[in-house]
């Protein structure tokens, strides 16, 4: 019988905080720890920060602006705090393009490589301690206390020990292996996962002439996508679909595919085997979708892929049961809650089956309360991100990345506060968190 093996040293660090996971959520939760007095170490599985936004390339920061039936007036700011930080740093090294429509809203599409530097400037400005290439294997518990992770590097293990740990890993990967408790989606079912691509070579002036200035193509495209793909000469399983201008002259930012499994499955990125078969179908499917963008979209007649995601996006999996759960109702109803600690004006965007779903919230925020971050059951951990406690439709909304900032900039307050004061994360105000972000800028008082 083999016996596991690794002869290498486990190396001992100690920290107020661990953050797993360097998306929006995470990069924000550590540097306001960190700039709060804190250690903090921060744990990533690529060479770079950005989550979602970067690796998945979903390219946009949406999240920033209320929806409205006359979305002419153009775009109303409803996303502030820390949001408004990152955007600033992004506007500053022309990374990031202005407002754009997307149907009834506004979004901007940002450039990859400057999100990436921006994180390591504000990790680094703070003082955070950076572990990329890195994974987080196992929970630390004693009892139903989290006392840190074992984390594997190339190097070798660690042993991770912190006061308070936040689960940004956008899959509730800690949560799952303290075996605390979580869910998957609408009882197992998830939005499907993406391979989003950039197309070079583009006349954009040419594409916008004939397609209009909103990023949701319009039916004449859609018309165009089922006719090719019904006549066999293409493999185009999505028809309504997003193409954004990008900072970078003749360039397209394509979302378009919809990847599920050769048995017809939305895939679940969680197991190996579909996470697997996303990233290969996913490719394939993006070189199908450039082709027919080549040989029939206006202004695409030279255009050319120039980059595909480093992964596909994934938009749901395995989130934690919170003390609280944000509610579909809320989200369709503008909830707004005593103890809410971010806000939210994006619709619900519904990724599964032939055709997204999108419910708009007009003119209106509804609000996220702070307990959809707590466990219900386990101590000295918060989570922060996508995996947060919300229904199958909400988290639909509530997963984006404006939002993610909002979350990081409260659960970092959150962990600060916990950590400095010896107060459990569940017995802490989500009012009084909301009062701190006040005082930065959040707005959330309108």
């Amino acid at each position: 019988m083999p016996v596991p093996m690794d002869t290498r040293d486990r190396q001992r660090l100690d920290c107020d905080l661990l953050v797993v996971g360097g998306g929006a959520a995470g990069v924000t939760a550590a540097t306001i720890a960190a700039r709060n007095g804190l250690s903090v170490i921060i744990v990533e599985r690529h060479g770079f920060c950005g989550g979602g936004a970067v690796a998945g390339h979903s390219g946009t920061i949406c999240g920033l602006y209320e929806a409205s039936d006359n979305a002419e007036s153009g775009p109303v700011q409803a996303v502030f705090g820390f949001a408004g930080e990152f955007v600033s740093r992004m506007e500053g090294r022309d990374g990031l393009g202005a407002p754009v429509r997307y149907g009834k809203t506004f979004t901007r599409v940002h450039d990859p490589i400057v999100w990436r530097e921006v994180s390591d400037d504000l990790l680094s400005e703070a003082g955070v301690t950076v572990i990329y290439h890195a994974v987080a294997t196992e929970a630390l518990m004693e009892g139903d206390r989290i006392e840190g992770a074992h984390v594997w590097t190339k190097e070798g293990p660690l042993d991770i020990r912190a006061k308070r740990t936040i689960d940004a890993s956008g899959d509730a990967d800690l949560i799952a292996m303290a075996g605390l408790p979580s869910f998957i989606g609408d009882n197992g079912r998830v939005q499907n996962p993406t391979m989003i691509f950039r197309l070079q070579g583009v006349d954009v002036n040419a594409f916008r002439a004939a397609y209009g200035e909103d990023t949701i193509m319009p039916p004449a495209v859609s018309e165009m996508i089922v006719a090719a793909n019904g006549a066999g000469d293409y493999t185009l399983p999505r028809a309504k679909i997003w193409l954004f201008a990008t900072t970078r002259p003749g360039e397209l930012l394509c979302n378009c595919t919809r990847i599920v499994g050769a048995d017809g499955r939305e895939l679940n990125p969680l197991f190996w085997r579909d996470f697997s078969e996303a990233e290969i179908e996913g490719r394939r499917q993006a070189r199908e979708y450039a082709r027919f963008f080549h040989d029939h979209l206006v202004g695409c007649e030279t255009s050319f892929v120039n980059d595909m995601a480093v992964q596909v996006g994934v938009r749901q999996t395995r989130q934690v049961e919170g003390v609280t759960k944000l509610m579909n109702a809320d989200v369709t109803g503008g909830s707004k809650f005593a103890d809410g600690i971010a806000r939210s004006p994006w619709p619900i965007e519904l990724h599964a089956g032939a055709k997204p779903k999108v419910e708009w919230l007009l003119n209106d925020v509804y609000e996220i309360p702070y307990g959809c971050f707590v466990p219900q059951r386990g101590e000295n951990l918060l989570v922060a991100g996508r995996c947060l406690s919300a229904e199958h439709e909400a988290v639909a909304s509530a997963r984006v990345t404006a939002q993610c900032f909002s979350y990081g900039h409260a659960i970092g307050h959150a962990a600060t506060i916990s950590a400095q004061e010896g107060v459990a994360p569940r017995d802490l105000s989500g009012a009084d968190i909301r009062a701190i972000l006040n005082r930065e800028n959040a707005h959330l008082d309108g």
